[in-house]
């Protein structure tokens, strides 16, 4: 057997493999043997089969199917030793006059390889870190949010500005089904309000989504469309009104403090601002990490510049699915998938250069600092680690939760690796600005 790469540039290559009958036959020769001693034909005592028949029957066959073990082994093993990094897999090239009769068999294999190029993350100032304060605007809203949950709930029978009304909005062409509460005076505008001031349960209310409330984000909550619907949502919803109550506030008393914090860590409400404050911009800093997350990636794939191997992947994507595509859908299928590609090299060569790895003992600590937060929200403070170690096992077994589990425990590698080795251009900024600098709302 002889085995040859031909590179046709920096981006493609060929592999060449010729298989000669010594590669082959002997293998071939002892299936044939125990083919005789088995085969069961009229005329003949099993095992006295003459060779020859047997040969003739199956010889053909058996011979193929080896030749072809012995191409994808032999094809394997090369590209590993020979450590050739590509992409997709390789294409066999068809020959027209191929014989199976011939002494020699050659087939050829075309690969695309993996493009070489250097990331940069050296230059000062081009990416923007924000850090996101609680205002006390917001937290004197929380406050009141707080004292309302708490509050003293009574039912009423008529709808007025400050009346929690609970209901279901319903849209069926974006299969909207939600059961929401929300203050009539938290909706957008007077012409709103007043559809719902005087409304009684029962009542069946048009409203359009299109500025109803003050913030899309409140709006995306009580409607549950997905964030990248919620801000040129412009439908009309129905709500169908059930509930009509009106709460009267908690006071700001150690009984509330006691409510919230069962270890008597608040006595005041200043304290209670300080925690308020305090857990707020915890959840915001997990959102600016995301923020910082996609502000990379998408500098990386400015600022990073290579070439495919374009025209062999988009022969490769023709079969590499279930169905084979025709040639427009193939360059469809590459247009959608070349930029996710180009991310995938990037983030490869920055993990293997900067030696960032995922050990599976890190992900089932994950997996298992994951489920104990599930947990501890349905009142379990304090679970067996055997327990922790069972479920996370089974959900480990999955391999589109472990996926998921992964590729967010990489993502936090990744975020901690920009943090410590980029000179970010940082600003801070409230909640809202952030919303609207960081994502143009």
């Amino acid at each position: 057997m002889n085995i040859t790469r031909e590179n046709v540039d920096a981006l493609n290559a060929v592999i060449k493999v010729d298989i000669v009958a010594e590669d082959y036959q002997t293998t071939v020769t002892e299936k044939l043997k125990d083919y005789r001693k088995k085969a069961d034909v009229p005329g003949f005592r099993k095992g006295h089969v003459p060779m020859g028949m047997i040969k003739k029957q199956y010889g053909s066959s058996i011979m193929m199917d080896e030749v072809n073990k012995l191409l994808q082994n032999s094809l394997t093993k090369f590209i590993s030793e020979e450590k050739i990094k590509m992409l997709g897999n390789p294409i066999p090239r068809i020959q027209e006059d191929f014989d199976w009769n011939s002494d020699v068999f050659s087939f050829e294999f075309e690969l695309g390889l993996m493009p070489e190029f250097e990331i940069n993350l050296s230059e000062k100032n081009k990416i923007k870190r924000y850090n996101i304060v609680a205002t006390d605007s917001l937290i004197d809203e929380e406050v009141k949010n707080i004292q309302i949950r708490y509050g003293k709930v009574t039912p009423i029978e008529e709808a007025t500005e400050h009346a929690n009304v609970t209901g279901t909005f319903i849209n069926e062409e974006k299969e909207i089904n939600k059961k929401s509460t929300f203050l009539v005076n938290d909706l957008k505008g007077d012409k709103n309000e007043n559809k719902l001031i005087g409304a009684k349960i029962g009542d069946v209310i048009e409203l359009e989504t299109k500025k109803l409330f003050e913030d899309d984000h409140k709006l995306q909550q009580i409607l549950g469309v997905a964030h990248d619907e919620i801000h040129d949502l412009d439908i009309t919803v129905t709500f169908t009104i059930e509930e009509i109550t009106t709460t009267k506030p908690a006071d700001l008393d150690q009984e509330l403090f006691d409510k919230l914090f069962s270890d008597g860590s608040v006595t005041t409400a200043d304290q209670l601002k300080e925690k308020i404050k305090e857990d707020a911009e915890k959840q915001f800093q997990q959102q600016a990490d995301q923020h910082i997350l996609g502000a990379v990636q998408e500098y990386l794939m400015e600022h990073t510049k290579f070439d495919l191997p374009t025209e062999f992947l988009k022969k490769w994507l023709k079969t590499a699915g279930e169905k084979e595509l025709t040639t427009e859908e193939a360059e469809a299928e590459f247009e959608k998938s070349e930029k996710g590609l180009r991310y995938q090299l990037i983030e490869g060569k920055l993990m293997k250069d900067n030696d960032i790895k995922l050990e599976y003992a890190e992900l089932v600590a994950y997996a298992k600092g994951f489920i104990r937060q599930q947990m501890a929200q349905f009142g379990n403070m304090n679970p067996e680690e055997k327990e922790l170690d069972d479920i996370a096992a089974r959900i480990l077994q999955n391999q589109e939760e472990a996926q998921k589990l992964e590729n967010q425990l990489i993502n936090q590698k990744l975020i901690t690796f920009f943090k410590e080795n980029i000179n970010f251009k940082t600003e801070e900024v409230s909640y809202e600005e952030f919303i609207k600098e960081a994502y143009k709302q």
